[in-house]
C-alpha cells in the first residue's frame, strides 16, 4: 500500500520565489500542457477506467471555474481527460521546486498558492485568468481529503465566484480516493460527474461568512453527486 507523504502546512519560501510562476501563468499556457495531455491520458483512461458524466454541462468557452472535492494529485487529469479546453488550475506552492516538475507546471497551466499565507497574489491570477475567458479548475476544500471522505469546504472558491461573477461548475471525483492505495495492481475506477451550473453574480469585497457560504452552496451539489456515485458502485 503506498503512503501519503505527511502534509506541510506552511511554505516559508518567500512570496517573490513565485513571482515568475505567476507572471507565466497570466501570459497562457504553451505546448508543455498539449504535450503532457497526450501522454498520460491513454494510460490514465486504461489504468483508471475514468468515466465521465455530464460533459455536456461544461461550457465549450468564455470563463468558468471547475469546483470538484480533491482525493489524489491525479485529479485534474481525471477531470480534464474527456474535455478539449485547458484547464488552469492552482495548485499547493510546495509541488514547485523540482526542476523538472517545476518547467511542467510553469508552462503547463498551473500556478501556485502559497500555503500557509494569505496569498492575494494567487487571486489575483486566478481572477486574470478568468478575465481572459479561460477555465479555471479550484478545489472547494483547499486540498487533498486525506481521510478518503469529503472534506471541508474552505472560502476560497467562494471568493474567487464572488469577485469574478463568472460560472461555477460543481464537479464530483469518485474512486480516486483509492489512487495511492492499490494492492496487487488493483486500480480504483474513476468517475467523475459534471454539474449543472451556478452563478452568484459579482460582489466584491464579500465577507468571510458570505464567501463561505457561497462556498457552502457550490460544494453542496457535490456531496450530492458523490454520495449518489458511492451508491451506485457499492461502497
Amino acid at each position: 500500500m503506498a503512503e501519503m507523504k505527511p502534509q506541510v502546512y506552511k511554505d516559508d519560501r518567500p512570496a517573490e520565489y513565485f513571482d515568475e510562476f505567476h507572471a507565466a501563468a497570466r501570459k497562457g499556457v504553451g505546448w508543455t500542457y498539449s504535450f503532457v495531455r497526450i501522454l498520460v491520458s491513454l494510460p490514465t483512461l486504461l489504468v483508471y477506467r475514468v468515466r465521465a458524466i455530464g460533459v455536456e454541462n461544461v461550457p465549450k468557452s468564455g470563463p468558468l471555474v471547475l469546483a470538484p472535492n480533491h482525493f489524489s494529485q491525479m485529479d485534474h487529469f481525471f477531470i480534464g481527460l474527456y474535455l478539449r479546453r485547458k484547464v488552469r488550475f492552482m495548485a499547493k506552492s510546495q509541488m514547485f521546486g523540482p526542476p523538472i516538475l517545476t518547467y511542467i507546471y510553469k508552462h503547463g497551466g498551473v500556478f501556485p498558492v502559497r500555503r500557509g499565507h494569505h496569498d492575494e497574489e494567487a487571486i489575483r491570477t486566478a481572477l486574470t485568468i478568468l478575465d481572459q475567458g479561460e477555465m479555471l479548475l479550484v478545489y472547494s476544500e483547499g486540498g487533498r481529503s486525506r481521510s478518503g471522505k469529503l472534506g471541508t469546504v474552505k472560502p476560497g472558491i467562494g471568493r474567487i465566484a464572488l469577485e469574478s461573477g463568472v460560472t461555477v461548475l460543481p464537479v464530483a471525483i469518485h474512486g480516486s480516493e483509492k489512487v495511492r492505495r492499490w494492492k496487487r495492481f488493483r486500480f480504483p475506477k474513476v468517475t467523475v460527474q459534471f454539474g449543472e451550473p451556478l452563478s452568484f453574480g459579482c460582489e466584491h469585497a464579500a465577507s468571510r461568512e458570505r464567501q463561505l457560504e457561497v462556498a457552502e452552496q457550490i460544494f453542496a451539489p457535490v456531496r450530492e453527486m458523490h454520495r449518489a456515485l458511492a451508491t451506485r458502485s457499492g461502497r
